[in-house]
């Protein structure tokens, strides 16, 4: 069963509960790795600058402590496998959903 290495779970460990709740349930039948949760503000503006995010400092759901955002990619990580993307966006919201539904999460992913 696929998990979170190290270096994911300490990115996860700075998200939203809910954030967690989510890709931890996702983990267990998707891989995937955690690639940035909470930014400072040094790495939202380098994000920024380097045309990663659309919005500076303290805009961004990024900067809020938990972070309400999360960036995650499918394991193993490949940049130009945008299939690869779409199924775990796909798997991820499903799961969101369902978690919603039961209870288990207060927030509606998007």
């Amino acid at each position: 069963m696929p998990h979170f290495g190290i270096t994911s779970r300490k990115r996860l460990d700075t998200c939203h509960q809910d954030l967690q709740r989510i890709f931890e349930e996702v983990v267990k039948d998707y891989d995937c790795t955690i690639i940035c949760g909470h930014r400072n503000e040094v790495a939202q503006m380098m994000a920024y600058e380097s045309g990663k995010s659309q919005v500076p400092w303290p805009d961004s759901k990024h900067n809020r402590y938990p972070s309400m955002a999360v960036d995650v990619g499918p394991w193993p990580l490949d940049w130009n496998d945008r299939g690869a993307f779409y199924l775990l966006a796909g798997w991820v919201l499903c799961t969101a959903d369902r978690l919603l539904k039961e209870g288990v999460v207060t927030h509606r992913l998007r």
